[in-house]
């Protein structure tokens, strides 16, 4: 997987599909994502933000690989906010994978990473 956080969400949500037209939505996307990670306690202290392909996840959250699961994170939530599935079912699924990785995610970050 490419350590760009905007071009693994494309791949993620879209198998790399999307063009480079999006890219401004999708950085404004990322980036509330990584907003709501940071009030939960993940990523650096100072805040974070992407601006281009340049960012990596090891900018986002370093080596942990305790905090893996922050990439299926943003690209569910990317994904609800940028191209939500029609199908309720899906939505709904992808809804409860988001809550549960908040949960988890947040409880990393309690008991320390």
């Amino acid at each position: 997987m490419d350590d760009s956080i905007l071009n693994s969400v494309k791949d993620m949500i879209a198998g790399g599909a999307i063009h480079e037209h999006f890219d401004n939505e999708l950085i404004m996307c990322i980036n509330s994502v990584i907003a709501t990670l940071r009030q939960i306690g993940i990523g650096p202290e100072e805040g974070f933000a992407i601006e281009d392909a340049s960012a990596t996840w090891s900018d986002l959250i370093g080596d942990s690989q305790k905090l893996e699961p922050v990439k299926s994170y943003v690209a569910f939530k990317v994904r609800m906010m940028f191209d939500p599935p029609a199908s309720s079912a899906i939505s709904e699924a992808i809804k409860e994978n988001i809550k549960e990785l908040e949960w988890r995610l947040g409880t990393t970050y309690e008991i320390g990473v």
